[in-house]
């Protein structure tokens, strides 16, 4: 009885769990992540008109929205109050995801900062690999030796403000491929894992079954002998009583 007394209000509890339960992962929507550079950090385009560098410092990444090919990601400052860059990303996925944010660099010329090239949110399987111009594109792709992404058309490098619509707009419907040191044009997916890894599905449980050859007669006549057995006990039971 007090478990259905209490019911009313477990469930009560329940949900309200379920109705707040979003608001505590509000971050998680747009990933934002308080990131500290210790050095200049080089970024794609769209940025804030001489930014092309970040000096080092406290920035803040945020993912604005995102298709299932493509995302888009502005960087602010510290507070906040300011946009340093509209950049376009493409989603790359991973097998295991890590507990904490994953910063990951083209290396740069020695005393030249390095660019930014993909970024990890916490518990997140895929992250944000980001499309540099295809010159400067080619460029990372000699000094890394590996395939970069590039975007095929012309968009704006710096503006004035880099969170206008129509930047997004542009970013958005821009194509994008995959280049390699030689400037050769490359599959995308020869670079990142633009799927969700396929999961191999669990073998179905085989359930050991023995096989029917043995009669049925022996157990029904135990359980007729059983039968009587208590019948009688019972009866003798009975009489003593009387």
């Amino acid at each position: 009885m007090r478990f259905f007394k209490a019911a009313p209000a477990v469930l009560g509890l329940a949900f309200l769990g379920a109705t707040f339960s979003p608001i505590a992962r509000a971050d998680d929507y747009d990933k934002k992540t308080t990131i500290t550079f210790s050095g200049p950090v080089e970024i794609p385009p769209v940025y804030i008109t001489g930014m092309r560098v970040l000096p080092a410092g406290t920035y803040v990444f945020k993912l604005l929205n995102s298709s299932s090919n493509r995302h888009i990601v502005q960087i602010f400052n510290k507070e906040q109050t300011k946009i340093y860059a509209t950049i376009l990303a493409i989603p790359n996925y991973r097998l295991v995801p890590k507990d904490k944010t994953v910063m990951t660099f083209n290396e740069g010329v020695r005393g030249a900062p390095e660019a930014i090239r993909a970024w990890f949110y916490p518990g997140a399987n895929w992250g944000e690999e980001f499309v540099y111009p295809k010159t400067k594109a080619i460029e990372l792709a000699k000094i890394t030796n590996i395939p970069v992404l590039a975007l095929e058309a012309e968009v704006p490098v710096e503006v004035a403000k880099p969170d206008e619509p129509e930047i997004v707009a542009v970013l958005q419907k821009a194509p994008v491929m995959a280049v390699k040191p030689t400037g050769e044009v490359v599959e995308i997916a020869q670079v990142i894992q633009t799927e969700p890894p396929t999961t191999v599905a669990a073998a179905p449980r085989q359930v050991e079954t023995l096989p029917d050859t043995a009669s049925s007669l022996p157990l029904i006549a135990l359980c007729g002998l059983l039968a009587l057995g208590g019948a009688f006990t019972v009866r003798s039971i009975k009489n003593r009583t009387l």
